[in-house]
C-alpha cells in the first residue's frame, strides 16, 4: 500500500498534543497505519540495570502517531502539504505536492 510518508521524511504534525511540531520519520508501520517520529510523542519507560544500561532508571522512547495526523514538509514553503502521485516518462511513480514541487 502506498503511503504519503516514508522513512527519513521530514513531517509536520497537524493535530493532537504535538500540533505544529516537525520531526524526522524513524519508522513506518503500514499495516497499522502508524509512524514513529524522532523526538515527538515521548513516553517514559522503566528499565532494569543491564549491560546496555548499567544504571537502569527511566528512559524516554518515541511512541507511534497515526499516519493521518502527519503531513510531509514541503522544502519550498517549510510547511506540511498534501501529496499526490504522478508517473514520469520512465514510468516511475513520484510523490508530488499540490503546488507541483517533487519530494
Amino acid at each position: 500500500m502506498a503511503l504519503h510518508v516514508k522513512k527519513n521524511d521530514t513531517i509536520e504534525v497537524i493535530c493532537g498534543a504535538h500540533k505544529g511540531a516537525t520531526g524526522r520519520v524513524l519508522k513506518v508501520m503500514p499495516q497499522k497505519k502508524l509512524v514513529v517520529v524522532q523526538g515527538l510523542n515521548l513516553a517514559k519507560k522503566h528499565v532494569r540495570p543491564s549491560r546496555k544500561s548499567p544504571q537502569g532508571g527511566r528512559i524516554s522512547i518515541e511512541q507511534p502517531i497515526h499516519i493521518s495526523n502527519v503531513l510531509p514538509v514541503n522544502t519550498k514553503t517549510s510547511k506540511g502539504g498534501r501529496v499526490g502521485y504522478k508517473v514520469n516518462k520512465e514510468g516511475r511513480k513520484k510523490r508530488v505536492f499540490a503546488d507541483g514541487h517533487e519530494i
